[in-house]
C-alpha cells in the first residue's frame, strides 16, 4: 500500500491502476453484488466452514467432507456460500476440493477484521437500506432497525443484543489503542483540571484518573452513558476525583464548565455536522484556563499511512448518515482544523501514528 503522506493531496485514488484499464467492468459487478458476497461470506466465518478449512490445511475439503463435519449447513447450503466466497477469493479451490486463501485467513484469524463485519452486519446493514431518504433529509431514518431514538446516542447503552456488543467493540477496537500513547502526550503539560466532553463509558477518564493521582476530571455526556460511566469509576475507586456533568452539547447556549487545562474529545467530533463542531470548539476555547489545550483525538482519513485505513475511515461514514445522526461523517484533518480556528483556536501541534490508526491535534486559545 502507498503511504497516503506520499501523495498528490489533490489526487486520491484507491486499489492498483488497473482498476481503471480491462477489469473496471468486473470491478463495477463487485460493487453490484457487494452485499450478497458479504453475507455469504458471514456466513462461511459464522458456521464454520473457514475454520474447518483452516483445520483441513493445504489438503483441502470437499463439499461432501464439510456437510459431514459441520453441525448447521447441508452440502447445498455449503455450496451457495463457499461458490460466493471462492468469487471473492477468501477460498481457492482445486480438484473439487476448497482451500482457504489469505484473505479468508484475515475474516477466520484478524480482529480488525472480524469486528468490521460485526458492526457493519449487527449495527448497520439494515438501517443502511434507507440511505437514499437519509441522505435527502439529513436524518438517520435507518435507526429505526435498531430502536426508536432520536439519535443512536440517546440508546447506546440500550441497543438490542448483538448490536451493543458490536457497536462498542468497535468503537472501543479504535479508541482504546491510543490511549496509552496520548497519555504522555496531555500529561507533559500537568494538567490538573481535565474535561472529557463525550465521556462515553469513562474508559479514557479512567485511564487519566490512574495515570495521574492528583488530576480531577470533569465527564460531560447524556445521562444514559454517564450512569455507565459513574459505575466503571465506583467500581475501580476513583469517583471522588470525577465529576459528571450531564449535558447536551447541542444545545448551543449551555457554556462548558470553566478553568480547565485540558478539554479531551475523542472519537467525539465525528458525531455532528461542521456547523455543531463550530460551537463545540467556540465554548472548549471559553472554557479554557490560561495555558490550556484542547486535544482531539480521533481517525482522520487523510492522515493515514496506508490506503486500508483510508478505505476503513471512508467508509464508516455512511453509518453516521443513516443511523447515528444523519449529518456527520469521518472528516478530514482540514475540515477540523479550520473549524477549530475560525472559534477562537489555534492548531499547535498535530502528531499522528497513535494505536491503529489515530491523529491527536493540540489546539490552543487564539491570542489577538
Amino acid at each position: 500500500m502507498e503511504n497516503m503522506s506520499d501523495k498528490n493531496p489533490e489526487v486520491v485514488e484507491f486499489g492498483p491502476a488497473s482498476l481503471y484499464g480491462l477489469p473496471a467492468r468486473l470491478e463495477a459487478q463487485k460493487i453490484a453484488f457487494g452485499p450478497v458476497v458479504f453475507q455469504c461470506v458471514r456466513a462461511a466465518w459464522k458456521n464454520g466452514l473457514l475454520a474447518q478449512l483452516d483445520q483441513a490445511g493445504q489438503v483441502g475439503a470437499s463439499i461432501e467432507q464439510l456437510a459431514e463435519g459441520n453441525k448447521t449447513l447441508s452440502a447445498y447450503a455449503i455450496s451457495v456460500v463457499l461458490e460466493s466466497a471462492l468469487s471473492a477469493g477468501v477460498v481457492r479451490r482445486e480438484y473439487g476440493r476448497y482451500r482457504l486463501t489469505r484473505v479468508g485467513d484475515n475474516v477466520l484469524h484478524d480482529e480488525l477484521t472480524q469486528i468490521n463485519i460485526d458492526y457493519v452486519h449487527d449495527v448497520c446493514y439494515q438501517g443502511l437500506f434507507a440511505l437514499d431518504a437519509c441522505l435527502r433529509e439529513e436524518k438517520p431514518l435507518g435507526l429505526k432497525a435498531l430502536g426508536g431514538w432520536p439519535t443512536i446516542y440517546q440508546g447506546l447503552s440500550a441497543l438490542p443484543e448483538p448490536a451493543r456488543s458490536s457497536w462498542f467493540k468497535f468503537d472501543h477496537l479504535y479508541s482504546d489503542s491510543a490511549f496509552p500513547q496520548a497519555l504522555p502526550h496531555v500529561f507533559a503539560r500537568q494538567p490538573r483540571q481535565l474535561m472529557d466532553i463525550g465521556a462515553n463509558t469513562g474508559k479514557w477518564s479512567l485511564h487519566c484518573l490512574q495515570h495521574d493521582p492528583v488530576v480531577r476530571v470533569t465527564l460531560l455526556d447524556l445521562p444514559i452513558q454517564l450512569a455507565q460511566a459513574r459505575a466503571s469509576l465506583e467500581n475501580a475507586g476513583l469517583l471522588d476525583r470525577a465529576g459528571l456533568h450531564s449535558f447536551d452539547v447541542l444545545d448551543f447556549a449551555a457554556p462548558f464548565p470553566g478553568g480547565m487545562d485540558a478539554v479531551w474529545m475523542s472519537q467525539f467530533l465525528a458525531c455532528f455536522s461542521l456547523e455543531a463542531i463550530g460551537h463545540i470548539f467556540r465554548r472548549a476555547a471559553n472554557c479554557l484556563a490560561n495555558g490550556g489545550a484542547v486535544w482531539v483525538l480521533d481517525t482522520f482519513w487523510d492522515r493515514q499511512k496506508h490506503d486500508i485505513a483510508s478505505y476503513c475511515m471512508i467508509n464508516t461514514s455512511p453509518y453516521f448518515t443513516a443511523i447515528a445522526c444523519g449529518n456527520s461523517k469521518m472528516y478530514e484533518s482540514s475540515a477540523i482544523i479550520a473549524s477549530a480556528e475560525a472559534n477562537g483556536l489555534h492548531l499547535a501541534e498535530a502528531i499522528d501514528g497513535l494505536g491503529i490508526c489515530h491523529s491527536l491535534l493540540r489546539f490552543e486559545k487564539r491570542t489577538r
